[in-house]
């Protein structure tokens, strides 16, 4: 009996192999979409010639992305934005639509679909009621409002405000903290305050568009290393502070190399102790972000430094967010003192945005309290242990019938590769059906090549929900065919998971 060898391969752009078939059908798929495309726009112009757009005017959205958004987006966008109608917990109520012009328009019905939900970032299931939790932040509705209604400097600074940033502070590792009430601000609105001209920015190939944002809008030169590869980092470096400033060669007037913990389209974990050792070799600051790592991975749930054992002295400048593992909103930056009270006052999103809803602010701290034990009990723990679990069993179970799963081992983030742009519509409605809702995600948030769906994990999840993900996912990724590598889980994956059960 002969074993079939595998298909081969080619080298996608975020370093992961991908079947020649899958590869050669997926730029087919698109060119075929943008020849049929091209030609319908061009018999449209001529027959709305001088109508599309007022004499004088340029028109505003004449690029590719209005291109993708029209003979794309538009015809699949049943699968964005579907409104729920109950809290984002392990089941979700998905409110049902339907269209009369071919995706054009989408309408709310009145029927409910239960599904399963793999697609929110409640990752230790505090989105919904909370025995803890819910009591206290009602009582803080009651007593603050739903709105501080101000700005931090201004009268946006509650005593909750302040409980909070102490005690994130302390969580973190950190002798201070400042929140805000946005998690997409707390990086775009920071990197500009900390960086200007005559700085240089490193960032991650694929860091989050906050970050992309964040670094243009400070005016500070923009390098970029190769995703998650400390060798080239060093390369940049070392290339960046003997050439110095473009045209002058003068010193770089600070050096930040900006990081995630875990990479929340790849589900890929920082290689945070090597990076270090390289920004320390070349005294170059780390700013870390650990919006889906804090409160989701390490034995108490302090994020990457805690699971990589690093020590958090080394981080210069640690940010989060408050929207996945604490089910609230907003987002932290922690580091010196000193950091802390200059951020306090050149930070655009401290001094001119409203500050953080009180509630929300409750629920974090309710939260926290939770995490560390200081409600009397060890649930805090229990959830850790339990999206860890999760985790690595969903992970396993899916590599094992053959869907090409990023991402790393612990990782509650499970992106599972879909390639062709058929194939995005087609995994999202037939899981739908199957009362199980997912997350699909294309261009612009991947490179228009990369789609994939992403599966979030859950401590609210129990066993027999994930084995009827399993089963879903599996069922439909037969039907879509997107099963490239049918494989076993590695013994070193079945090692790291039992070895963690048995830890616990």
């Amino acid at each position: 009996m002969t074993v079939a060898e595998p298909d081969p391969v080619m080298e996608n752009e975020e370093g992961f192999e991908v079947p020649y078939h899958v590869a050669i059908t997926t730029y087919f798929s698109y060119g075929i979409l943008f020849i049929i495309g091209t030609l319908r726009d061009f018999y449209r112009n001529i027959m709305r010639s001088g109508k599309k757009v007022a004499k004088g005017y340029a028109p505003l959205c004449r690029d590719f992305e209005d291109f993708y958004t029209r003979r794309l987006y538009n015809r699949i966008q049943d699968c964005f934005n579907r409104p729920i109608a109950s809290a984002p917990t392990n089941w979700v109520d998905v409110i049902e639509r339907v269209s009369y012009d071919s995706n054009k328009t989408l309408h709310q019905t009145e029927n409910v679909r239960r599904c399963l939900n793999l697609g929110s970032y409640n990752y230790l299931g505090f989105a919904s009621h909370d025995e803890y939790c819910t009591p206290r932040v009602l009582e803080s509705l009651n007593k603050y409002g739903a709105s501080a209604c101000s700005a931090r400097v201004d009268g946006g600074t509650t005593l909750l405000h302040n409980e909070l940033e102490e005690l994130v502070a302390k969580y973190v590792g950190k002798p201070a903290a400042m929140v805000y009430g946005m998690g997409y601000a707390t990086n775009s609105t920071t990197l500009p305050a900390l960086i200007g001209k005559g700085g240089l920015i490193i960032s991650d190939a694929l860091n989050h568009s906050s970050i992309v944002n964040g670094s243009r809008g400070s005016g500070a030169k923009i390098k970029v290393f190769q995703h998650n590869t400390p060798s080239h980092l060093e390369q940049v470096l070392r290339e960046a502070i003997s050439q110095g400033q473009a045209r002058t060669h003068r010193p770089w007037k600070k050096i930040i190399v900006v990081i995630e913990g875990i990479y929340s389209m790849e589900g890929e974990l920082c290689r945070l102790k090597d990076i270090v050792e390289v920004a320390k070799k070349y005294k170059a600051y780390i700013y870390l972000d650990e919006a889906h790592s804090i409160g989701a991975i390490g034995k108490t749930g302090k994020g990457i430094c805690e699971l990589q054992g690093v020590d958090p002295a080394n981080i210069d400048v640690m940010m989060g967010t408050f929207t996945k593992s604490f089910g609230s909103c907003g987002g932290y930056i922690a580091g010196s003192k000193e950091l802390i009270q200059y951020m306090k006052s050149a930070s655009p999103a401290h001094m001119y945005a409203t500050s953080m809803s009180t509630p929300a602010v409750q629920q974090v701290i309710s939260a926290l309290e939770v995490i560390l034990g200081l409600d009397g009990s060890d649930r805090g723990a229990k959830k850790l242990a339990q999206v860890r679990e999760n985790s690595n069993y969903v992970r396993i179970e899916l590599r094992n019938r053959g869907f090409e799963v990023l991402g790393d081992m612990d990782s509650p983030v499970m992106p599972v590769m879909l390639y062709n742009p058929g194939k995005i519509p087609a995994f999202s409605r037939e899981c739908l059906k199957r009362n199980v809702a997912v997350v699909v995600v294309a261009f612009p948030a991947t490179p228009l090549l990369l789609a994939r769906t992403r599966v979030c994990m859950s401590a609210s999840h129990t066993r027999e929900d994930l084995d009827q993900a399993v089963k879903v996912l599996s069922e439909v990724g037969e039907m879509c065919n997107i099963k490239y590598f049918p494989r076993k889980a590695s013994e070193n994956e079945k090692y790291f998971w039992f070895d963690q059960k048995k830890l616990e």
